[in-house]
């Protein structure tokens, strides 16, 4: 690409030499009423483009089918190149023939039979758009030399770089490398710890064979075409801003780094405004789907600059999973570190879909069953209940020690936390909203932690260690679909109030939709809400759910009854129908609260007999003698 002048058919017919591919210049594409105007020294317009550059994507497309070819084509602005590479966005690459106005204008003037006169050139140095995501090359470089720097780059430069090879940064760089990109990677040189991790890596997978290795961050950078796009998979909080800094003085201006761990949102709304002041694009991007989710297709929720996201956007989403309709489990988010947030929000709920089933296998247990029993019992509920959750709890109960005995009956009952449970329940109360199962969900790992004092504490209480539960295991599996619409509505009601008080303009339904498939919450309800979600931003008022609430709340009563009566902990199943009396009850203890904070704290209160909104304030004191 480049305007007329700038030696696009030249270097064009040279490159299709060398590659011995075909070559084809848009000027020939160009229809007659297009020539005529040009050539009456009138420039096109928008409208007179359009059609052009359609037919040349139609002919990408279809000579992509066969195998490759160079189009020349001055695609002077974004929108139009948008255009020209539609549907082929990641098998397309650009190369821009960069030179001045006087250079140029000197060549048109010594070429003969061409019908764009040298007077229209002004016009489309006015409208270039000068592109961000393709090789630049200067024009005052002979066309040997241009061809020796674009095969220079081709070969020695690669597309995409991931910055740390942990456990989700190596599958993530195999996914990449079998979806065709050419990558570079990097992992940090500690002596006798952290020992060409990378190269090592790079020989253990066929895929990878084409990919390049770095222990040098300089090397690194270096290796990939700008502007650079660089994942991070490296630890949140002080890491990431450590990394971030060594990696700076080697960036050139529009790179973009992309933070893909469990950062904080409020943290990446930082670095986001730290970079954008060096000219550096930042994308925090939510990454679920653990270890087989990143190798296989994860779910990705990328937020940030949406200019910035188009250039990662044929990445991101060729890596991610797709949903039932074959489109990709990623999605731009929307601004600031939105995209860290609803991953946060999707840690929350997971952290409930865990205790929940922690809870139900508990009272499957106390009912007599044994691992292989509570796992028959959790498979016969796969059509009614199926997810990610279910089924893997299903297998794991089944899994045998070397002595023969289940696995998870060996298994230290301390849950670790590693904080996005934290952060969505301070959140939560910072945004107002009663995520009360997730700080439930984390309440309880943290019960789990006091291993010792547990130990003590059952000693010195009168404990009932036996169980007389009478329960079904129809009954605790609707009680168990009753906690888990609670807790998808608990979750979607967080996003929807961040979205409106940070004013991100979250799109409920499409981020259900990449839920669906690639992540650790995937699972049929989740299905059904993308649906849900386009007309009910507030779940319990769909018709449909209320239904479903209402079958299974008797069931979810009497099981948490049976366990309160047995002394067997249900906090989360507890919990979810403690929520729904709340937040169902019209008129609530809470004016007893606001008299309270009104007598010790004249913090006023209104009344249920003024609808204006006024507040009152009662001295308490003269009503009676005791203060």
């Amino acid at each position: 690409m480049g305007v007329s002048g700038s030696g696009k058919s030249t270097i064009g017919k040279l490159l299709s030499q060398e590659f011995n591919i075909p070559f084809y210049d848009g000027d020939d594409f160009h229809p007659k009423e297009n020539i005529e105007k040009m050539s009456s020294g009138r420039p096109l317009n928008d409208k007179d483009r359009q059609g052009w550059l359609e037919a040349l994507n139609d002919l990408a497309l279809k000579e992509l089918k066969k195998s490759n070819c160079i189009i020349v084509c001055s695609a002077l602005k974004q929108k139009y190149r948008e255009i020209l590479i539609q549907n082929i966005e990641t098998q397309s690459e650009w190369i821009y023939l960069s030179g001045s106005f006087d250079l140029i204008s000197k060549r048109l003037n010594s070429r003969e039979n061409h019908f764009m006169p040298s007077d229209l050139l002004k016009s489309q140095f006015d409208i270039l758009e000068e592109p961000r995501d393709a090789l630049r090359v200067d024009i005052s470089l002979s066309p040997n030399e241009i061809i020796k720097t674009i095969k220079r780059v081709q070969t020695e430069t690669t597309e995409f770089g991931i910055f740390g090879l942990g456990v989700m940064g190596k599958s993530l760089c195999r996914n990449l490398a079998k979806s065709g990109f050419k990558i570079s990677m990097y992992n940090r040189h500690v002596v006798d710890t952290e020992v060409e991790v990378a190269k090592n890596f790079k020989t253990q997978f066929s895929e990878l064979s084409e990919a390049k290795a770095f222990d040098d961050i300089a090397a690194f950078v270096n290796s990939l075409q700008q502007p650079r796009l660089i994942l991070l998979m490296v630890n949140s909080g002080k890491t990431i801003d450590l990394v971030i800094e060594n990696l700076l003085p080697h960036l050139s201006e529009n790179d973009v780094l992309i933070d893909g761990g469990n950062s904080n949102y409020k943290k990446t709304k930082e670095r986001f405004d730290y970079l954008k002041s060096k000219n550096i694009h930042f994308i925090g991007a939510g990454v679920s789907g653990g270890e087989k989710g990143a190798l296989n297709g994860p779910s990705i929720m990328p937020s940030g600059d949406k200019e910035a996201y188009a250039l990662v956007q044929p990445y991101l989403e060729a890596i991610s999973a797709k949903d039932k309709n074959d489109l990709p489990c990623c999605t731009y988010i929307g601004s600031e570190g939105s995209g860290h947030f609803i991953k946060m929000v999707h840690n929350g709920i997971e952290y409930v879909e865990m205790q929940l089933l922690a809870e139900v296998t508990t009272i499957l247990e106390a009912l007599g069953q044994n691992p292989d029993a509570i796992s028959d019992t959790l498979g016969s509920w796969k059509n009614a209940a199926s997810s990610y959750l279910l089924d893997i709890t299903a297998l794991l109960l089944k899994k045998k020690d070397n002595d023969g005995d289940w696995l998870v009956k060996k298994i230290l009952d301390i849950a670790d936390n590693k904080g996005t449970g934290n952060w969505t329940t301070i959140a939560s109360a910072e945004l107002g909203v009663p995520s009360t199962l997730v700080a439930t969900a984390l309440f309880s790992r943290f019960i789990s932690f006091y291993k010792d004092e547990r130990r003590q504490l059952n000693k010195l209480f009168d404990k009932n260690e036996t169980s007389e539960l009478n329960l079904t295991s129809t009954e605790i599996l609707e009680a168990y679909q009753f906690a888990r619409i609670i807790n998808h509505y608990q979750g979607f009601k967080l996003i929807n109030e961040a979205s409106n008080t940070y004013k991100w303009n979250l799109n409920l339904s499409e981020i259900a939709r990449i839920w669906t498939n690639g992540c650790i919450i995937k699972s049929i309800l989740m299905q059904d809400l993308v649906e849900t979600l386009k007309y009910n931003s507030i779940l319990l008022t769909n018709t449909e759910l209320i239904d479903s609430v209402n079958q299974y709340k008797s069931a979810a009563k009497k099981v948490v009854q049976q366990s309160l009566l047995n002394d067997i902990a249900t906090p989360a199943l507890s919990e979810a129908i403690q929520f729904l009396n709340g937040i169902t009850t019209t008129y609530s203890s809470a004016n007893i609260i606001q008299a309270q904070r009104d007598f010790f704290g004249a913090h006023t209160y209104r009344r249920r007999d003024d609808d204006s909104g006024k507040s009152y304030h009662t001295i308490w004191d003269k009503l009676t003698n005791n203060y």
